[in-house]
């Protein structure tokens, strides 16, 4: 079963959003496969302290993206077949590259100096 201790909660980014990344960045590491189960919602909120309400909210992005389903039988449980999972790892291939682009323009690094950087730490 997946739990939620390990999701260190930041201050800029809305809670029920930073959920839902834990639990793709899960998949995307094969820490979490189909079929695993998710923590009730009350327990998660416990787990992170934080208001049964967000929980719920994010439960429902994450259903409505795809990669958790819920049923009255089985709870919660994480769904990642072959294109969602390339559907998570697009994203967040995307977001860490746009992140560290924009950081480097931030400091104005030249693209030149960039990617020599990138190749210098590559390996």
């Amino acid at each position: 079963m997946l739990n939620f201790y390990e999701l260190k909660l930041n201050h800029r980014d809305p809670v029920y959003m930073q959920m839902a990344l834990y639990v793709k960045r899960q998949i995307l590491l094969g820490h979490a496969v189909s079929g695993d189960r998710l923590p009730s919602r009350r327990e998660i909120a416990a787990q992170l302290s934080v208001n049964p309400n967000t929980v719920q909210k994010a439960f429902k992005l994450m259903e409505e993206e795809g990669f958790v389903r819920t049923s009255s039988t089985l709870g919660s449980v994480v769904y990642a077949d072959e294109e969602t999972l390339r559907r998570i790892e697009d994203e967040l291939t995307r977001e860490l590259v746009r992140s560290f682009v924009d950081s480097a323009k931030e400091i104005n690094l030249s693209f030149k100096t960039v990617v020599a950087l990138i190749g210098e730490h590559w390996d």
